[in-house]
């Protein structure tokens, strides 16, 4: 499924389109100022294929004029008290030249209606306190939730 919105197109990422998802990896270490985690060690062609494939693993990239200039990342995560699911989006970025133009709502949007086939009840995202406009635009899409995240050591 594609959708539109201004001049970008919106869809999600399939095992056959590698090429988006490495893309949208790039986008990812440019955005984030991250290159060690996401260009010191790529993964393999056959190791993303088998994660795109799962129906826990959900990427959604927004292109403009053929590129991938933004897109997201999120993980399904079934429920026990109820048959339902959530959706959890665990990276969202877009470059930079391309920001405040509708290109990281288009992808939240366009996950919104992939969320349906998935049993979601609730899609959730965090962004660090400091980055401020990801937060007005989470707020602007949903609720506020100030919570704790912690992160346990496995050592």
């Amino acid at each position: 499924m594609k959708t539109s919105q201004h001049d970008f197109i919106f869809e999600k990422v399939t095992p056959s389109d590698l090429k988006s998802m490495r893309e949208l990896l790039e986008v990812y270490a440019v955005a984030f100022d991250d290159a060690v985690s996401y260009r010191s060690r790529p993964p393999s062609d056959d190791y993303l294929k088998s994660l795109l494939a799962k129906e826990t693993f959900i990427t959604v990239v927004a292109r403009l004029e053929g590129r991938v200039v933004g897109g997201l990342s999120a993980y399904v995560l079934e429920k026990f008290e109820q048959e339902r699911s959530e959706i959890y989006i665990y990276d969202l970025a877009v470059l930079e030249a391309y920001r405040r133009k509708g290109a990281a709502r288009g992808v939240i949007d366009h996950l919104k209606r992939l969320a349906k086939s998935y049993k979601a009840w609730v899609i959730y995202v965090q962004a660090d306190k400091v980055d401020e406009p990801a937060i007005r635009l989470y707020d602007s899409m949903g609720t506020r939730e100030d919570v704790f995240h912690f992160d346990i050591d496995l050592e």
